[in-house]
């Protein structure tokens, strides 16, 4: 039953998203994981409207919030308002309170109002004046960042990157998906209008059988192979990769590298973990973690070659040593 919704869902999106079906994925395997995704792209990628959309086929509360330089945490979270007819403050909740979040170009604001969103998706909760609002489950975070202009921007620290279980690079579409954007967008009678699919308990549902699927142990010993090249590659033959690593992954990573390769099973229709789950969804798991040097940007080298390296040469019938 919820195979067939998930499917619905997808089409859905498919009427007004062309192509991008790795992005719409990767959305659903955060959604039913309870994972906040960082979608970074150019412009013009459909980032935007493909989180909307899915918006609108979810029965979920939701907001959308353009991260400015002038942007306060109040504006994000709420703040404290002194009604005159009563002579007391009052709560006025900010856009935070809603089960999905669209932070639009989240590198445009400064620290103090990224804290306040990331603290937000860490806690599950916003304390306003003396008194804390837990937030309505399900709650995520979709952010979205432009890698490309960074003139005005405030790069996320690693350390708040990281709570991000996923960064999603997103790619030009092809010839034939261009195409028919170019179609779409120029009729100017198109419509967005999509049917609402999935609803809260739906969503609490797939992740309870998400949470039942099997993942064998010496997969579990693969995750933290993985894991662990990251942290001491010479010790897996990475010489030449070593100089460029600073500092590897977080445990975050085997957590959510455990719960994603679930949830691509699932998606998949089986309800056990295959070694190809991992591998298909480890770089968008692992590619923010990894810490490179000034010597990896000199090279031309970035993360993402890293973790292709990673998966060549990490084998997965290795056996593990846990201490």
């Amino acid at each position: 039953m919820h195979q067939e919704k998930i499917a619905a869902v997808v089409e859905e999106v498919r009427k007004v998203v062309v192509g991008q079906e790795r992005m719409v994925n990767r959305l659903l395997i955060g959604l039913f994981t309870n994972g906040h995704i960082l979608l970074e792209g150019v412009p013009g990628l459909a980032k935007t409207l493909t989180v909307n959309t899915l918006a609108k086929v979810l029965h979920l509360d939701f907001n959308r919030i353009q991260f400015t330089p002038d942007l306060l945490p109040s504006d994000l979270i709420g703040t404290m308002i002194y009604n005159q007819q009563n002579g007391d403050f009052e709560v006025k909740k900010g856009p935070i309170f809603a089960n999905l979040i669209l932070a639009d170009e989240v590198n445009r604001s400064p620290a103090k109002v990224q804290s306040a969103l990331l603290e937000a998706m860490q806690e599950k909760q916003v304390t306003i004046g003396e008194t804390t609002f837990p937030l309505d489950r399900p709650f995520l975070v979709l952010a979205t960042q432009n890698p490309v202009d960074q003139e005005g921007t405030y790069p996320l620290p690693e350390a708040q990157v990281d709570r991000f279980m996923m960064k999603v690079h997103i790619e030009y579409p092809s010839k034939a998906d261009e195409m028919e954007v170019m179609r779409r967008m120029a009729n100017m009678s198109f419509s967005s209008e999509v049917n609402a699919i999935l609803s809260k308990q739906d969503i609490f549902d797939i992740r309870n059988q998400i949470n039942e699927i099997k993942i064998a142990e010496p997969l579990e010993e693969y995750i933290i192979e993985l894991v662990f090249a990251t942290r001491f590659p010479e010790q897996y033959g990475l010489k030449n990769e070593a100089k460029y690593i600073q500092f590897g992954v977080s445990p975050r990573a085997s957590i959510n590298l455990n719960l994603a390769s679930k949830a691509v099973a699932y998606l998949d229709g089986r309800d056990y973990v295959l070694p190809e789950d991992i591998k298909e969804i480890a770089e968008d798991v692992l590619n923010h973690r990894i810490i490179l040097n000034y010597e990896a940007e000199a090279d031309n080298i970035n993360t993402r070659n890293l973790v292709k390296i990673l998966l060549e040469k990490v084998p997965i019938n290795k056996s593990v040593t846990l201490k």
